[in-house]
């Protein structure tokens, strides 16, 4: 199948272990992929180039049955093929340096520091839809008693 840009394979955009386990359908519609490619271009590939190396995609499309699977947001951006989960496993750069990048270099639609530590998340999600609806908003999400929470972040 196709590449859905220079560094991520349509096999990373959509895989996911989970849906495998439970046999779930998780290909994204022709606008899915549009928008996925949209945010692969105006997020990840400048980040890829600012960061020089690999970067793990957690997780990027998923649809609605696999959303639903993994407790995900009923809203969330993933199920419009709008939003990535990345982490730096390949100790290449810090998930909090890539988070302020994107923030100082990009326009995107929502950036979630989650979870992790005043000093690096555990992970970065960050979403993009288009130039007139991106929101540029930061949030924190934090584990609490209750569950998560999420807190703006200020520039």
């Amino acid at each position: 199948m196709e590449k859905i840009s220079k560094h991520i394979s349509y096999d990373e955009g959509v895989r996911s272990i989970t849906a495998l386990r439970l046999g779930l359908d998780n290909e994204p519609s022709d606008d899915h992929l549009q928008n996925m490619k949209l945010l692969s271009e105006k997020i990840f590939e400048p980040l890829r180039m600012y960061v020089g190396g690999p970067i793990r995609i957690n997780s990027f499309y998923r649809g609605p049955e696999l959303n639903k699977a993994i407790g995900g947001s009923r809203k969330s951006q993933h199920c419009h093929g709008q939003a990535m989960d990345i982490d730096d496993t390949f100790g290449v750069m810090s998930n909090s340096t890539m988070f302020n990048w994107i923030q100082d270099h990009c326009d995107f639609d929502q950036m979630i520091w989650e979870f992790g530590d005043e000093n690096n998340p555990d992970w970065v999600h960050v979403s993009y839809v288009d130039p007139g609806s991106n929101r540029n908003r930061c949030l924190r999400a934090k584990k609490c008693p209750s569950g998560t929470t999420y807190s703006v972040i200020t520039k």
